[in-house]
């Protein structure tokens, strides 16, 4: 069951064409994996999912509801927004709520959730993530990784139809890495919708049904992880593997 789905998504700014005829489909319980390299529009795509950029022109399935981009009104944008979630690469946590209620904010803000319900759905996440004895702790006083953890189960609480990482391990110390990706992994083995920017390429072999290669504001290539990471059928995204395994080369 097609649980989200863009057909000619293009996305400008000023004259700059950073998303050029966007197809894409995500299952239901599919995780997705984009990579490629820094400049090609992963990041404003995962952020048209979002609506935190509005698409030029495009249509958008989610779930069973289709949207037209180039007609896209206030209350449409916020009903895509309230059925998906991100998590971005700097946490975006707010430093004067305490971890609980930055877990409640959106809870309440965006879902008008009451506040014993929102308090009760903002333990459980935190327990998920392994961190229900940080909950009166301010953001200052966690590590990256906890905090890119609270970040996670900020996003889980809103119950998203899809769930969104912008290089979720981009910004942490190589220690803590691993203490995110297994939230992740533990998310995937749930049957959690998602669509992943990254760069952990093993991580993406290990999680990912389907892999997406983006350059130059296309989708190059896409299939399994296996046959994308062992057998790419594409100059550009052979090119691009290649300098990776020579990069890892380098750094063993």
């Amino acid at each position: 069951m097609i649980k989200a789905q863009v057909k000619a998504l293009k996305k400008s700014f000023g004259k700059q064409e950073v998303l050029k005829n966007i197809d894409f489909t995500i299952q239901e319980g599919e995780v997705v994996c984009i990579i490629g390299p820094s400049g090609s529009g992963k990041t404003t795509f995962l952020r048209c999912l979002n609506v935190l950029e509005e698409p030029d022109e495009g249509l958008y399935q989610l779930g069973e509801v289709q949207y037209d981009f180039a007609r896209m009104g206030k209350k449409q944008a916020r009903e895509i927004a309230q059925h998906t979630a991100m998590v971005f690469q700097s946490y975006e946590l707010f430093e004067h709520l305490t971890v609980l209620e930055n877990i409640m904010e959106g809870l309440r803000t965006v879902q008008k959730i009451p506040k014993k319900q929102a308090h009760k759905l903002a333990l459980e996440n935190l327990a998920k993530v392994g961190l229900s004895d940080k909950q009166h702790a301010y953001p200052i006083q966690l590590s990256g990784g906890q905090q890119q953890r609270i970040g996670i189960a900020r996003a889980m609480a809103l119950s998203p139809e899809l769930l969104l990482f912008d290089e979720p391990t981009s910004a942490l110390d190589p220690e803590l890495v691993e203490e995110v990706l297994q939230v992740m992994r533990e998310l995937a083995q749930q049957g959690q919708t998602m669509v992943i920017v990254t760069h952990e390429m093993q991580f993406a072999q290990e999680v990912a049904d389907q892999v997406v290669f983006m350059a130059d504001g296309l989708v190059i290539e896409s299939g399994s992880a296996t046959t994308l990471f062992q057998s790419p059928q594409q100059e550009r995204t052979q090119h691009f593997l290649a300098q990776l395994r020579f990069q890892e080369l380098q750094l063993t």
